[in-house]
């Protein structure tokens, strides 16, 4: 039993594993810096609220202390030293109040705080507190300020403002970020570890099925179950049972092939070995030049054969310089052919004439195959047509340019596959052995010869026109011909017809045995 070799992992090599961890984890790494901000934010508008109250309370609570009094030229302001006591109580952050008149002047309490610059009216209403930003010896304050309005005079006012440092403030934010940022630190790793051995679990399937297919045998073309497998492995599981079906046609074909290329070989070599050793015991030079001819026949019978088992091995091919493909004029490749069997015609007292359009009739396709094709009808004619001087056979060979209405097939699935229009046809009569319709269809099967052709023959020039014919997307028949004598093969590839664009050629798979 051959080993099998394990194929290595190579570093560029993309892993699925990988990718969807890096897309799980991705979102969650660019989340968890976005929300320590947000959290952040939200610290600060939570700890502010209690802490922004209190400062209302304390300059509202001042503002009630201001009063304008009849003939006095400034407000009163009745502080008592126990309130100002109580009011810088507080141990952890400081705080300071003023009131300063319309015109700026100080009227009570501490002059480090600083007055809003340029010193106005503020827009706040009477009653109404409003907030402001100041900075102390490079100390950020939080300000709360009101307007004491004389109600005799509206142009005669005092602004209260009470500020305090913002270090109780920032604690609070501290202690939230905190009692939200620290559990993360150990939530995050968990739900890593969690994602991986779920993700783990949830690829398993492919390392089951991977098993499985690396576990079968190397002849073992059986398709696979889909059963206990995951809905979205079913699709990549049809698709490969659907490949292992096709590998199995095309085996079970070229092994077929091979047999019957191998019996169809053995018969002239069989042949050949028994002229040669016939001929070793013959004495007569008579003898012995017709047990050498008898050997030449079957030497260019074998040789026959091989060519023709090679040139179905081209056809065959996929890829390369010998698939290339290009515009050729078939009207001038067709004319070439002929003229290399006029020859060989006129050496069985065949007549072999051609006829095409003096524009020519352009096709799409590789030359090599369409000479291929060309060459086997006109031997195939040959073959099986025979004459005489007083009564010659006729090969004729025409190439046209046919157009039809456009039309539609249905392919398996019931999909309309839309036809070509235009047709290049190659037409080949002939005078000889006729054909029944059954026996027309029946030839194009490999190694098929007709039971009352008297001529040798491979019984593959025809299978190798109908592989040709159908990479082209063309078809190739033989039509019986009405008076009994001779056929008539036809050969319809699809015309090139010039466009504006270059024309898309359809997909065209690698032409295998048996596929016609």
């Amino acid at each position: 039993m051959k080993s099998r070799t394990k194929t290595k992992h190579r570093p560029n090599q993309r892993s699925l594993f990988g990718e969807i961890l890096d897309w799980m984890l991705a979102p969650l790494l660019f989340v968890w810096p976005l929300s320590i901000v947000v959290t952040y934010h939200y610290a600060m508008s939570v700890a502010a609220n209690p802490f922004d109250q209190s400062l209302r309370e304390d300059a509202l609570a001042i503002s009630r202390q201001v009063h304008f009094v009849d003939g006095a030229t400034q407000p009163v302001v009745s502080f008592s030293r126990s309130a100002h006591a109580l009011l810088r109580a507080d141990e952890t952050d400081v705080v300071y109040y003023h009131v300063i008149s319309s015109e700026g002047k100080l009227l009570h309490g501490d002059r480090e705080l600083p007055a809003p610059i340029p010193m106005q009216k503020p827009t706040t209403p009477e009653n109404q507190v409003g907030f402001r930003d100041a900075e102390l010896g490079g100390e950020e304050l939080r300000v709360a300020y009101t307007l004491v309005t004389s109600p005799d005079n509206p142009k005669d006012w005092v602004l209260v403002e009470v500020g305090e440092s913002l270090e109780k403030r920032n604690q609070l934010i501290n202690q939230i970020v905190a009692s939200v940022i620290l559990p993360q630190f150990f939530i995050v790793p968990v739900v890593v570890v969690l994602v991986w051995f779920g993700l783990a679990q949830g690829l398993r399937p492919l390392q089951f099925l991977q098993a499985r297919i690396a576990s079968r045998r190397e002849n073992d073309l059986s398709p696979m179950t889909v059963r206990r497998l995951p809905e979205e492995i079913q699709p990549l599981v049809e698709a490969f049972n659907d490949l292992l079906d096709r590998m199995r046609d095309n085996l079970e074909v070229q092994q077929r092939f091979i047999a019957d290329a191998a019996h169809q070989l053995k018969t002239p070599l069989t042949a050949l070995k028994t002229q040669a050793q016939l001929a070793m015991y013959e004495d007569e030079p008579d003898a012995l030049r017709g047990s050498l001819q008898r050997i030449g026949s079957s030497v260019d019978r074998a040789s026959h054969l091989v060519s023709q088992l090679l040139t179905l091995a081209r056809a065959e091919s996929s890829g390369g310089e010998m698939q290339a493909e290009a515009k050729v004029d078939l009207a001038a490749l067709v004319r070439e052919v002929a003229e290399e069997w006029v020859l060989p015609a006129a050496q069985k007292h065949l007549e072999l004439d051609f006829e095409a359009p003096a524009g020519g009739v352009p096709v799409f396709g590789n030359a090599f195959l369409l000479r291929e094709l060309v060459s086997n009808l006109i031997d195939n004619a040959i073959r099986y047509t025979s004459g005489t001087e007083a009564a010659p056979g006729l090969i004729h060979v025409r190439v046209s340019d046919v157009h039809e209405a456009p039309q539609g097939a249905q392919n398996e699935d019931g999909a309309i596959i839309k036809r070509p229009s235009r047709w290049a046809v190659l037409e080949i009569e002939d005078t000889g052995v006729g054909l029944n319709e059954v026996q027309a269809e029946l030839v194009f099967e490999r190694f098929f010869r007709v039971d009352d052709a008297k001529t040798s023959g491979s019984g593959l020039g025809l299978p190798i026109v109908r592989e040709i014919a159908t990479y082209h997307h063309g078809e190739a028949v033989l039509i019986p011909n009405a008076s009994g004598q001779g056929v008539t093969a036809r050969v319809r590839l699809p015309l090139y017809v010039v466009a504006p664009a270059a024309p898309a050629m359809p997909y065209r798979p690698p032409i295998m045995p048996g596929s016609v």
